[in-house]
């Protein structure tokens, strides 16, 4: 008989064994490939198309993310108000995302409806006709949303720490503007789907509690022919210009009482020996509520009410990238406190204590992302879309559970070098 006066023993994160729910994969009668999590838990279901047609594939700037967005925005028999009230109808959501390398359509639905609302899923995917008045509001709207943006320091920041950091032709820094806008011509539109939003360049991501005929049914509405032709996507090699200057200082409005503080450095992308390691080192540098930066800056010093350092997972190259919004008065006394907690890590070990706990946050934060099948197909797609597998992942988890302090200390010698980040202030 269990004892409840005794409290069971605490069981660390880094503990347990995590195991990636493998995936099924078929494929449709036309050759897309199909990726598979099933659960039973509730009845829902998550469908998601992946394409090749994000910025990084543009001839012109915004082509990617404005065809992205109004392919939802009318068909030959539906217009973006019918398209958005039968998606309403059966309490489902239809949503669209541009990103720098792919673009997504994902439907959320309960899946007794799936049959219901796949032909508008699939009108959408395969009958855009860009109507040229849904493409004049898009632009206006994105116009007046970017200047209302640009008022903001934060927003004006990160638009300008990319383009220090990549170049500002370079997708990962190209940034939006209102002449890109009054380019937007809707020929241009139609040209971009029917090259990128084709069947051979579909990948289809299917998590939830499936209806039995999903297969017959998917096959039904995206697998039977060979729609919008066949192309072949060559992902071109884009060089990466930084700014020679590493200091900045931008006024942007002069009556603002906070300014937007980004540092910011080139890192190498996710398929570098460094990358996993890194990611322990930032978590403990900047990554989460009881960083060094969030001890020191916010709860210490109590220049800002939260800071924050990250690592981009883009796929060419990547960066390190600490952000903050703090008073006007105290900016620059936030950067020399992030320089200062650089130089600590490269000068001391991290305390065993420190590390332990890091250690538990990021393999508990794992646990929580693996919570589910929504979150488990997220974890795959990001893996196949970036030519990884199952080793990838568990070679990660190994590295949080095992790496040493001196690791640590010598990776932060090696990457957290004033001389080698870009310093922005936008007041």
């Amino acid at each position: 008989m269990v004892n409840r006066s005794q409290a069971p023993a605490i069981k660390d994160a880094v503990d347990f064994e995590i195991l990636l729910k493998p995936y099924e994969k078929f494929n449709l009668d036309n050759g897309i490939p199909v990726y598979v999590i099933r659960s039973e838990e509730q009845e829902t279901l998550q469908l998601e198309l992946v394409f090749p047609a994000g910025s990084w594939f543009e001839t012109e700037n915004l082509i990617a993310s404005a065809t992205n967005f109004l392919m939802k925005n009318g068909t030959s028999k539906r217009s973006a108000l019918e398209i958005n009230e039968a998606a309403e109808y059966y309490g489902a959501y239809l949503n669209r995302a541009c990103f720098h390398e792919n673009a997504t359509y994902t439907l959320h639905c309960l899946t007794k409806h799936t049959a219901d609302l796949l032909p508008v899923l699939q009108e959408v995917i395969l009958d855009p006709v860009f109507p040229e008045e849904e493409l004049s509001t898009f632009v206006q709207n994105m116009k007046q949303k970017l200047a209302v943006n640009l008022t903001k320091c934060d927003f004006v920041a990160n638009r300008h720490i990319d383009k220090f950091l990549f170049g500002e032709f370079h997708p990962y820094g190209r940034v939006s503007n209102m002449l890109a806008y009054d380019a937007l011509q809707t020929e241009s539109l139609k040209a971009f789907y029917k090259k990128h939003y084709t069947y051979n360049n579909c990948k289809i991501f299917i998590a939830g509690n499936l209806p039995a005929n999903i297969i017959p049914l998917l096959n039904q509405y995206f697998g039977s022919t060979k729609w919008n032709g066949e192309e072949l996507i060559i992902r071109p090699e884009l060089p990466v210009l930084p700014a020679e200057e590493k200091k900045f200082r931008i006024f942007n409005d002069e009556n603002g009482v906070q300014g937007a503080v980004r540092i910011a450095r080139p890192f190498p992308n996710r398929y570098h020996p460094d990358f996993g390691k890194m990611l322990v080192l930032n978590t403990i540098f900047g990554g989460y509520f009881g960083s060094r930066l969030m001890s020191n800056i916010r709860e210490e010093k109590g220049y800002t009410y939260g800071i924050h350092s990250q690592i981009y997972n883009f796929r060419q190259v990547s960066g390190i990238n600490i952000q903050t919004e703090a008073g006007r008065d105290v900016c620059e006394a936030t950067v020399a406190e992030v320089y200062k907690e650089m130089e600590r890590l490269k000068n001391e070990e991290i305390p065993e204590e420190e590390l332990s706990l890091v250690r538990n946050f990021m393999i508990g934060s794992i646990l929580g992302d693996l919570d589910g099948a929504f979150h488990v197909i997220q974890r795959w797609k990001n893996l196949i879309l970036n030519d990884l597998d199952e080793n990838y992942f568990y070679n990660n988890i190994r590295i949080i559970k095992t790496i040493t302090a001196a690791e640590l200390q010598q990776l932060a010698q090696q990457y957290y070098n004033k001389e080698d980040f870009y310093e922005l202030i936008v007041i």
